[in-house]
């Protein structure tokens, strides 16, 4: 990322080509992971009728960015936790809270496609899918939750979020940040899409 401004709005520090490619092929193989990559186009819905979607479809479609979630511990060791507590054995709710959180990420990289409404409408379809109780392992995930960091002075990222429910709980001075929790503060339901399954090409694995 040479974006000086990127990396500052997403706490990033610069790296290495190198770098960025293992970066890469840790999240695709990393269970506490979620990357969806934003690109620019027509909606699918429109042109695809079918459950699948074949690789040509998206090669002319420009990467403008990227929505991610990032789970600390499992749904299933937190559903786990409840239970104990509702059984009455002594799980420490505490100790719950700590071990468990999933951290909402967005990045919209290409300028000109900010502003747009995109991050709002990729936030809304990412927290649909992960809070589904259709959504498939490690998902899904509790909305009470869902969490933010975002720097205190990145205002519309701010308001962002709050749009979607989420409200201000902490602000960390040394880190120049303030997180935000899902509280069900919006007044709408999240947008959900349809899931399609991307064909793979021939010898890809």
């Amino acid at each position: 990322m040479t974006s000086a401004e990127l990396r500052e709005l997403t706490a990033s520090e610069p790296l290495t080509l190198e770098e960025e490619y293992e970066m890469q092929r840790k999240w695709q193989v990393d269970e506490d992971k979620l990357t969806f990559i934003l690109l620019s186009g027509t909606s699918l819905d429109a042109q695809e009728g079918e459950d699948t979607l074949a690789p040509e479809r998206l090669r002319a479609l420009p990467m403008i960015g990227d929505v991610n979630l990032f789970l600390k511990g499992t749904p299933a060791e937190y559903a786990n936790r409840k239970n104990e507590e509702h059984q009455g054995g002594d799980g420490d709710e505490d100790e719950d809270d700590d071990t468990f959180e999933v951290e909402v990420e967005i990045m919209i990289a290409e300028p000109a496609y900010r502003r747009r409404g995109i991050a709002h409408t990729a936030l809304q379809l990412l927290l649909s899918y992960a809070t589904d109780p259709a959504a498939p392992a490690p998902l899904p995930v509790p909305k009470e939750k869902l969490v933010a960091r975002i720097g205190d002075k990145n205002a519309a990222s701010i308001r962002l979020f709050e749009k979607l429910g989420f409200a201000v709980t902490k602000r960390v001075p040394v880190f120049e940040e303030v997180e935000l929790r899902y509280v069900g503060a919006n007044a709408t339901p999240w947008i959900s899409g349809a899931v399609k399954t991307l064909l793979l090409e021939e010898g890809a694995e």
